[in-house]
Formats: C-alpha cells, structure tokens, sequence
C-alpha cells in the first residue's frame, strides 16, 4: 500500500475515532458534539438527498434531522453505524417526500423576469460553481441504474461500509459491493469517453 493510501486510512480511522467520541457525547445532550454529526453527516446526506429528490434536499435533510435529534438518545452504536442509521432515516423521508409529491399537483411557477430585480442572500457566483461540480457529480451517478446509483452515494459519498449501506437499502452486502462497482466502472468509462472527446 502506498503512503498516500496509507494516510487516508489512517485520517479515516481517526475521523471515525472522533465522530464515536461525538456521537456519545451528543447523546448525552451536549450540542457541541451534536454540530460536530451534523458538520460530519449533513453534506454527505445533501448529496445522497439531491440524488433521490433534486431541489428538495435540503427540506428532507431538514425533517431527516428532526428524527435524528428526537431519537438519538436511543441509538446505539459506533460512527459509521450513526451514519448509517441517518442515511436510513434520510431514505425514508425522501420516499416519504415522493410519495407525497406524486400525490399534490403541480405548483405555479413564476415567471423569472419577476424574479430578476430580487437581491440575492449570498456571494451568488461563488456559490453558483460549488453547485456545478457538486451538481454535476450527483447527475452523472443518478444516471446510472437505480440500484448502482444508490449503491454508489452510500458507499462513496456518505462513506458508508459495504454492511452499513446494505441495511440501509434491505439488500445483501455482497448485492451493494457488486452495484457499487459496476456502477463506478460505468462512470469511469464514462469519464474516459468524454476526456476522449475532447479536442487536445
């Protein structure tokens, strides 16, 4: 193994140190620790919540959230059983959320030269090529077959371990290692497709 592959097992396994140490201590009510999850979980959950619901991930992150501060106290576990366990809950809100959405009729957009003259709350250009790279990576995963794409958020973005990601999908270990590589093999060949098609 070499040096690099080495250091980033070994800042994964203190993450993983630091995130257990957090987990028991937020569950004794100490919000310092709880930001440390959240900062840890939360853009992990985003990704893997744009993927399943597009704009809407921040409001499902949000009702995920509710749940987990509501019952944390109760979870029992280490670090990557807590992200897997918000991951579950983030599953289950989002298909909560489809459901409901495939239920309630379209809204009325409206129109953006009314839009226009409102002020924006933020460094808009900054934050506009944030989006691009993020938003480009999670379109090109959820291009991939249901079962890759999912397999492929929960093991390369949020991180989880192979048996981690299985509970959250109800699927076999095995099952999420093999979609979860397939799927990485067809964005790779995807990669090298359009670097090919590049002029040089």
């Amino acid at each position: 193994m070499d040096r690099s592959a080495e250091a980033a097992l070994d800042a994964a396994a203190a993450g993983s140190a630091d995130l257990a140490e957090a987990l028991e201590r937020a569950q004794r009510g100490d919000t310092d620790a709880f930001r440390v999850l959240y900062r840890d979980t939360q853009p992990r959950l985003l990704r893997y919540l744009r993927a399943l619901v597009g704009d809407d991930a921040e409001d499902v992150a949000s009702e995920t959230w509710l749940q987990i501060s509501r019952d944390l106290a109760s979870f029992h576990g280490d670090g990557d059983g807590f992200r897997g366990w918000a991951a579950t809950i983030a599953r289950h809100r989002a298909l909560d959320h489809l459901r409901r959405a495939a239920r309630r009729p379209p809204p009325i957009l409206v129109p953006a030269e009314d839009l226009a003259g409102l002020a924006a709350r933020d460094d808009t250009a900054a934050t506009a090529l944030d989006a691009v790279a993020t938003d480009a990576a999670v379109r090109l995963i959820t291009s991939l077959p249901p079962d890759q794409a999912e397999a492929v958020l929960l093991r390369a973005v949020l991180g989880l371990d192979a048996a981690t990601a299985a509970k959250v999908l109800g699927k076999r270990p095995g099952a999420v290692r093999t979609a979860a590589y397939r799927g990485l093999r067809t964005l790779a060949r995807h990669l090298e497709d359009q670097q090919e098609d590049q002029p040089a």
